[in-house]
């Protein structure tokens, strides 16, 4: 069975590991890509817009590690 195209922010919160709430603040912001459908207007994610969050959420770490390197104090923990 395929992966449906279009996720549930209880579903990007679950596959995230954050809550809902902090789901529901990301696409409100206009952080996290999203529609809103239905005539209660409900919020879906595309996986593929999912998946580019992540890849890019993976570049802005490596360059703040890049420019924040490690202090003695941190490396020894």
């Amino acid at each position: 069975m395929a992966e449906p195209r279009f996720l549930l922010l209880t579903d990007v919160a679950t596959e995230l590991n954050v809550s809902e709430s902090q789901v529901y603040h990301m696409v409100r912001s206009g952080e996290l890509p999203a529609i809103k459908i239905g005539g209660r207007g409900q919020w879906r994610v595309e996986r593929a817009r999912l998946e580019q969050y992540i890849e890019d959420k993976y570049a802005e770490t490596a360059t703040w590690v890049a420019h924040n390197p490690l202090n003695a104090a941190e490396s020894e923990q």
